[in-house]
């Protein structure tokens, strides 16, 4: 299956009910712009969890494009495609990888997000692109986190380094990072305990992590990816921003895409957070993790409605 394929699979469930109501908007002659059908339009627009900033936003333009006129179906699309489009602008952001020594990638997010099977198939692309990854389980306060980072480490065939229940998960991080670099390894990878009992524990902890790291490879970590739940919609964008303040991420990976109908909720992620979406999580595959390029994900989103069975 091609990358927009995936994507297009991933964003199904959004891009359903997406496409069906606004299809239903419109009769075979169009809609005329006025009061009325600017409402059903933002009310369909919020179903997707864009927020109702973004929704607004394309809500104006049609209107002041449009307004007491006839619009049909193809019109909106095209105006709604290229407002999304600048709503989400942003490059392509490839991992940035160390000039030398092992790429440090720390992992945060709140418990629940996806974030242990996100690592995995984070290893799983570095592997697949030729690079000898080392995981370290640095959840140590959740075992259970422990033991399923462990099976997927086995499945992929890459090493991981655990501690005992709750050890010290700096610990686990150094010395992961200490395996990394005694095999050759090109990528480590660090999991991150998803709750503390307060926030400044978690800075802490986070910070102290950030440290080790630091002080064994220059430049690490070289990477910090924020993992959210696209199932979680708005709640996951207000649980997530502890974890953003107190880890200085770089990017996020929004997981669980093809398990909700909310996939809009990539607007506001990037408009609240100011992170670039480096991946997106689109089936429950080791592979199924793609790079987060805004034109596919867009065409994605609205294919359906370009070609109506």
């Amino acid at each position: 299956m091609g990358l927009f394929d995936r994507i297009k699979q991933g964003l199904a469930k959004t891009a359903t009910v997406l496409n069906t109501d606004i299809r239903d908007l419109f009769k075979s002659e169009g809609r005329l712009v006025d009061d009325a059908f600017l409402a059903e339009l933002f009310a369909i627009l919020v179903k997707t969890d864009m927020g109702g900033g973004p929704a607004a936003e394309i809500r104006e333009q049609i209107g002041t494009d449009f307004r007491g006129r006839v619009i049909h179906m193809s019109d909106a699309f095209e105006v709604i495609k290229q407002k999304v489009r600048e709503l989400l602008a942003q490059p392509p952001q490839p991992l940035r990888f160390a000039e030398s020594g092992p790429t440090v990638i720390v992992v945060v997010g709140v418990n629940g997000s996806g974030k242990t099977t996100s690592i995995a198939k984070l290893a799983m692309l570095c592997k697949s692109d030729g690079k000898r990854v080392v995981l370290g389980a640095g959840d140590t306060f959740r075992a259970a986190a422990v033991e399923q980072l462990t099976v997927w480490a086995q499945r992929i065939g890459v090493d991981i380094v655990t501690g005992a229940g709750q050890s010290d998960p700096a610990s686990v991080a150094h010395r992961a990072v200490t395996k990394a670099r005694e095999d050759g390894a090109e990528v480590c990878i660090i999991d991150t305990a998803g709750r503390l009992q307060t926030q400044v524990n978690l800075m802490r902890e986070l910070e102290k992590i950030r440290r080790v790291v630091g002080n064994q490879v220059p430049g690490a970590p070289h990477e910090v990816l924020l993992v959210l739940d696209a199932t979680a919609g708005q709640n996951g964008v207000s649980q997530a921003r502890g974890f953003s303040d107190a880890a200085g991420c770089t990017g996020i990976v929004l997981a669980k895409l093809d398990g909700t109908a909310k996939g809009g909720v990539v607007i506001p992620i990037r408009q609240q957070f100011d992170l670039p979406v480096v991946f997106v999580g689109v089936g429950e595959k080791p592979e199924d993790l793609v790079v987060f390029d805004v034109d596919p994900f867009v065409d994605a989103l609205f294919t359906e409605m370009e070609s109506p069975s």
